[in-house]
Formats: structure tokens, C-alpha cells, sequence
């Protein structure tokens, strides 16, 4: 039995003056408080997820978050569970330093297992919710939660709970087109409302 038949398609030599293509801002719909809310998602099935191990150090992590550009990291365990979410915050606040007076360690022998939030802690929305919201309605959660980020959760095969997407009150700021602010403190939520006119 033959296969599919496909055309081999014309190619040509790349001229000397050749440049590239920026994002065209005016393609894209700019994004406001009553988008859709998956406008401001990062969708892991379209992004990878940038995830570090629970014993990892924390200057590691850090490392990480500004090699890929995020301010978060999912922290998975070797059979790609989630066990906890780990924010810049964790890393830059005070958590470091209260342990390195606590236990008596340098801030050089703190894992992300010690400054990370647990699973166990973390709410999720689930992404049926996610695909009838507004942007303005993950930041009313965001701030209602005291939190700069929130995963959206969709179900894998035999029902077992995915992460499929994450929200980051910094990636939506920028998004609003709001000012950035100073990376170790992020944006507040007065800022964007204020940005948004809420």
C-alpha cells in the first residue's frame, strides 16, 4: 500500500541582507481586566513548565527563575508530582534568613524544600472556571488569596489532576501594559487595579 504522497517544497539561498521579523504590536488584541482570562494564562501545553527539585538550593532556584525569566517555580518530586510551588519571594524575603537564624545554617545550605509552599497548601481553579473568566476576575482571586501566582488545573488520564496553566500578577501586569516594578517585590495589587481603573 502506498503512503501519503507530499511535495517537496521550493527553497532558495538566504539573501546577505537578510534581518527577521519583531511581534507586531498592533496583531495583538491588547489584553484588559474583562478579557478572557486564558489571555493571561501560561498554558503548559503550549509552554513548558519550569520545574526544579525539592532539594534543590535555593540560590539554585533562583538561578533558574532568572535564566528562564519567571518568578516561580513548580517543584516536582522524580515521577513529575507536584509537591509545592516556589516564588522569588520565598527565595529574596525573609523565609531564608529566618532559617538561617533558626537552624543555624547559611543561607548557601537552604533547599527549596524549606522555603516552598506544599501542595497541600495550594488552591487551584480549575480550568472550566478559568474559560469562562475575566483577567479581572484572577486578580480579584490573586488579591483576595494574598498571593502573586495561581495554577489552573484541568484532568489527565484516569482522572488524575494536571497543572495546566499558571497566572502570575506580574506577567499580567505586564500584559496590562503596566510599568514594571522592582523584581524582588513584584507588582501590588493597588497598582494594577489602579492601572485598570477598578
Amino acid at each position: 500500500m502506498e503512503g501519503p504522497r507530499y511535495r517537496l517544497l521550493p527553497q532558495a539561498k538566504l539573501k546577505a541582507d537578510a534581518a527577521y521579523h519583531l511581534p507586531d504590536p498592533g496583531t495583538a488584541a491588547p489584553v484588559s481586566a474583562d478579557s478572557p482570562a486564558v489571555e493571561v494564562m501560561t498554558d503548559l501545553r503550549r509552554i513548558a513548565a519550569v520545574t526544579i527539585a525539592p532539594d534543590a538550593l535555593i540560590d539554585d532556584a533562583n538561578q533558574a527563575m532568572i535564566n528562564h525569566g519567571v518568578r516561580s517555580l513548580i517543584v516536582v518530586d522524580g515521577h513529575r508530582r507536584v509537591i509545592g510551588i516556589v516564588t522569588s519571594t520565598d527565595i529574596l524575603g525573609e523565609k531564608p534568613m529566618q532559617l538561617t537564624h533558626e537552624r543555624g545554617v547559611r543561607r548557601a545550605e537552604i533547599s527549596v524544600r524549606d522555603v516552598m509552599t506544599q501542595a497541600s497548601r495550594l488552591e487551584v481553579i480549575d480550568l472550566s472556571v478559568v474559560l469562562n473568566a475575566r483577567v479581572g476576575d484572577v486578580l480579584a482571586t490573586l488579591k483576595h488569596a494574598g498571593r502573586q501566582h495561581a495554577l489552573a488545573v484541568d484532568q489527565g488520564a484516569g482522572g488524575r489532576q494536571m497543572v495546566r496553566g499558571i497566572f502570575s500578577a506580574t506577567q499580567i501586569a505586564r500584559q496590562l501594559d503596566i510599568a514594571p516594578s522592582p523584581p524582588e517585590t513584584g507588582h501590588s495589587f493597588a497598582e494594577i487595579e489602579a492601572a485598570i481603573g477598578s
